[in-house]
Parts: C-alpha cells; sequence; structure tokens
C-alpha cells in the first residue's frame, strides 16, 4: 500500500524551491505552480507529490499533472 500524499507548509515550500513567497503566489495566479490547499480557517498547505513534481520539471509542469510535448501549444 502506498504512503498518503503529505500536506506541507509555506515554510517547507520556500525552502525546497528557493523561491519567495510573493514569487510562489504570483506562479499560482500564472498556473505555472501547484495551488494550495486550505486545510484551515487560517492555513493553506500544498500536495507534497505536486510540489516535488514542479522541481523536478518547472518548465513543462502542468496543474492536470501532464507536461506539455513540443506542438501541444
Amino acid at each position: 500500500m502506498r504512503a498518503p500524499d503529505r500536506i506541507i507548509r509555506l515554510k517547507s515550500v520556500l525552502d525546497r524551491t528557493g523561491l519567495s513567497r510573493s514569487t510562489i503566489y504570483r506562479k499560482i495566479a500564472e498556473g505555472t505552480f501547484p495551488a494550495q490547499l486550505k486545510i484551515s480557517v487560517n492555513g493553506s498547505g500544498w500536495h507534497e507529490s505536486d510540489v516535488n513534481q514542479w522541481i523536478a520539471d518547472p518548465v513543462s509542469w502542468r496543474p492536470d499533472g501532464g507536461s506539455m510535448k513540443s506542438g501541444d501549444e
């Protein structure tokens, strides 16, 4: 059985990506970074697997989990 996907908070995302907070939120708005999940009234986080996929290939990351192939534009 596969372990459940962890939810990581902003500090971990900042540490792992090396991006600033404003850059992360700008990229979310552009659709080039995984969107956060609401986990409480005042808290949000990201699926660890989504962030790991973005780190592995930030240029072709897509919200649906697919990557863009040449000619898919």
